[in-house]
């Protein structure tokens, strides 16, 4: 089974070492429900074993460190003594605390980060092979599904009845945390649930990329629901969600 395409990068970066906190979290869950992406970083994993073996990989005279120690382009810069003109550092220096307060004041970027992984993981969980984990319309089967898997009881109550069924559920990550995910269905159309434990009390609502997202807390936990339906709908299965929640 192949590869996806989009996480190719992403799994070599895995198995180097070289991702942040959150794709590594992102690729990790990802792989823990993908067989074509899992068998792809094993082989990676394996290959790199191998050029690591003794014999293999060559190891670089000690002799060359020290040439490459003596390069002119890696000597350090000598200080400049450059100095502005005296009427020139006034506007220096207020131009310098204009920024510092614009940074001060300026909101951290962490929502608008949770908002992009938010839209994307429901874009890509819609590709094939990718809705969930655990496929079943049973609420009493997903939510032990969850138990041992994230170190919260997510809520999942039936709703079918009032026209959003159940399809089950899958791990996810946002913003760095691994998640619960639990699916929907409206008509044709998917209904994405994301939950995490969070103390944020706010109720947020937006329209992104053509996906309507509606965020709110209960007993503890932070819930966002991801989806291409109108948003008059989505605000309908909040209210259903909550109030089958208990």
């Amino acid at each position: 089974m192949a590869a996806c395409v989009d996480q190719e990068l992403l799994l070599g970066g895995l198995v180097d070492g070289e991702l942040d906190a959150a794709n590594t979290a992102l690729a990790e869950a990802h792989v823990a429900r993908c067989e074509g992406c899992r068998e792809e970083l094993e082989r990676l994993q394996a290959v790199r074993s191998l050029l690591h073996a003794e014999g293999v990989r060559h190891a670089a005279p000690k002799s060359l460190a020290g040439r490459i120690a003596g390069m002119p382009e890696l000597a350090s810069p000598k200080p400049r003594r450059d100095r502005l003109p005296g009427w020139l550092a006034p506007g220096v220096v207020g131009a310098l605390a204009a920024s510092l307060a614009l940074v001060t004041l300026l909101p951290p970027g962490n929502q608008s980060m949770v908002d992009e992984q938010l839209i994307s993981s429901h874009v890509r969980s819609l590709q094939p092979g990718h809705l969930t984990d655990v496929e079943t319309t049973n609420q009493h089967i997903v939510k032990p599904w969850f138990n041992g898997r994230v170190d919260f009881s997510p809520p999942v109550p039936e709703l079918a009845d009032k026209g959003f069924p159940l399809a089950g559920g899958r791990l996810d990550s946002i913003g760095g945390k691994t998640v619960a995910a639990i699916v929907y269905h409206r008509r044709l159309h998917t209904v994405n649930l994301f939950v995490w434990p969070d103390g944020d009390d706010s109720d947020r609502t937006f329209v992104k990329d053509g996906f309507a997202v509606r965020e709110w807390t209960h007993n503890g936990l932070r819930f966002a629901a991801v989806s291409d339906i109108p948003s008059a709908d989505l605000q309908q299965f909040e209210q259903l969600f909550v109030q089958r929640s208990g």
